[in-house]
């Protein structure tokens, strides 16, 4: 169980299938008391009604700002001790939080925690084969059994899956919205709080499922690869580091 209150900040695009799918299994599947914000980045597919019919706190911005500044308008008005930043297009799985707040409260020095899943990456991947949700929400019942043993300390966590400490926020502050409308402000964040003296675990006991770049497939794949190497450029210019040595 998590101490004190769990806020989930889910950016969304459209899509509003993978919203109730994601908002659905964070339900069933999540013990601690959790508030779940919703920021709209102007979709036109009926989800903000739903948001509102589920009772959910919903942000609704005029226009599609991207990830990064809808992450943020988030954790604004978030009111959770533990935050938790995560992609519309994944699914939660048997013991997901409990798992990365146990990890995120095992030292004072631990700063982000992220799960393995089946689409991301660097080192969070991971190769469990299925066939179907179903399957893996098996397997993911298998593997999400709580071992320290399998907490590995990281340089880089995917942003798909943060989960970190309010405190966190308050030193380091919020995601740097230059790099909207996304790309490398996951990298950066971590960054950021490696440079305060905390350490990132990424927890080999939870498994989530993540669809993959939903909304960003929605631009265009070309779009997509043209923002990678922009925002890449961006993050060379601000820390004269190589994220890609990071992964």
């Amino acid at each position: 169980m998590t101490d004190g209150k769990v806020s989930i900040v889910i950016p969304t695009y459209n899509r509003l299938d993978l919203l109730q799918r994601c908002v659905a299994s964070i339900r069933r599947y999540t013990s601690a008391t959790c508030e779940i914000v919703v920021v709209d980045n102007a979709s036109t597919d009926g989800t903000p009604d739903w948001c509102r019919r589920e009772g959910l706190t919903l942000v609704s911005l005029p226009r599609n700002a991207g990830f990064p500044v809808a992450c943020n308008k988030g954790l604004r008005v978030a009111t959770g001790d533990t935050l938790v930043l995560l992609n519309n297009d994944t699914v939660a799985t048997p013991n997901w939080l409990d798992n990365m707040a146990a990890a995120l409260r095992s030292s004072p020095e631990v700063g982000i925690v992220g799960p393995v899943t089946n689409f991301a990456s660097g080192s969070q991947q991971v190769n469990y084969p299925f066939e179907n949700l179903d399957e893996f929400q098996r397997i993911a019942a298998e593997v999400n059994v709580i071992d320290p043993r399998k907490w590995k300390k990281v340089e880089r966590i995917v942003g798909i899956c943060f989960v970190f400490r309010r405190e966190l926020m308050e030193q380091i502050g919020l995601l740097d919205e230059r790099f909207s409308p996304g790309h490398y402000e996951d990298d950066d964040y971590c960054l950021r709080a490696r440079l305060h003296g905390y350490s990132l675990i990424v927890c080999h006991d939870c498994l989530i499922y993540h669809e993959g770049s939903a909304s960003f497939k929605q631009e265009g794949q070309e779009q997509q690869q043209l923002l990678v190497e922009r925002n890449y450029r961006m993050f060379m210019d601000k820390w004269h580091l190589d994220p890609r040595a990071f992964i």
